[in-house]
């Protein structure tokens, strides 16, 4: 976008320069990435660009990191263990999480603003001293190397983007449908059901899928709680590149890569919907 017709010429040189500035960051941010899928394609069994690849010769590009990939009964496992937990753990995080950003918003609720803090401290405290103290709590009830423990870590890692999430949808909340409602003879379930829960759902659609990524790239708690049964992608792919590197871990990364950018539109559509139903952006 080029700067207004009466910009000064300090304001033209402040506008390439920034854009600029912009675009240098955003390949800083996004350098890794634009290497790990061409290596992923590498024919040969190393983590550099070979000739062949740099030539761009077809014999130097090959789809066998990928079979490897969907023929390898340890990766297969550890993608079914993290989905199982990645679902698991974001129904009841999206469960939990919503009912208390409703409790929250609600004007009657008393210390909002430290429940808050202790709503959203999994995102502020080092990953390392929860999971920490999460294996000393759950080791006391059995919990440690379990499908339950895993999940049950993996819900409070993801309830504070849940309830971040929904908390901001409902500031915009129009009150008045929910009194409207009650005026009219509605019970306060159905309420929720036929006039909170339409409103929000794009807020609650977006913290769930914030606390399944959340949980599908975990790698440190999993490590303390998780046992060898429930071994998930990330924890295979640290023991991939501890124990034998392969560029397997490349195309697998890639994978992701693309699961990412699938839900980061899905969160984007989201967010647009949201706006069209309060009114932000036109229709």
């Amino acid at each position: 976008m080029a700067p207004p017709p009466y910009a000064t010429a300090p304001e033209r040189v402040w506008h390439y320069t920034f854009r600029t500035l912009c675009a240098l960051i955003f390949v800083f941010l996004i350098g890794p990435i634009l290497v790990i899928v061409p290596l992923s394609f590498n024919a040969e069994p190393y983590f550099t660009f070979t000739k062949a690849m740099v030539a761009f010769d077809p014999e130097g590009y090959s789809l066998r990191w990928y079979a490897d990939f969907f023929t390898s009964d340890s990766w297969l496992g550890a993608i079914k263990n993290s989905f199982i937990v990645a679902i698991f753990s974001t129904l009841l995080a999206t469960t939990l999480g919503t009912v208390a950003a409703l409790g929250m918003s609600s004007r009657y609720m008393p210390y909002r603003v430290p429940i808050m803090a202790v709503l959203i401290s999994p995102m502020i405290v080092p990953l390392i001293i929860s999971a920490a103290g999460m294996f000393f709590f759950f080791s006391k009830y059995q919990l440690t190397q379990t499908y339950t423990g895993v999940v049950l870590a993996h819900t409070a890692l993801g309830i504070p983007f849940v309830v971040i999430t929904v908390t901001a949808t409902l500031t915009g909340f129009n009150h008045s449908l929910t009194r409207a409602a009650a005026s009219l003879g509605a019970s306060p379930v159905r309420t929720f059901f036929k006039v909170v829960l339409p409103l929000v759902t794009p807020g609650v659609v977006s913290g769930a899928l914030f606390a399944f990524i959340t949980s599908f790239d975990e790698v440190v708690v999993v490590l303390f709680i998780a046992g060898p049964e429930q071994r998930t992608v990330p924890i295979q792919m640290w023991s991939g590149i501890r124990e034998q590197i392969s560029p397997t871990i490349l195309a697998v990364a890639t994978l992701l890569v693309m699961v990412s950018i699938v839900l980061l539109t899905v969160l984007e559509l989201l967010r647009r919907r949201s706006e069209r139903l309060r009114g932000l952006t036109p229709g």
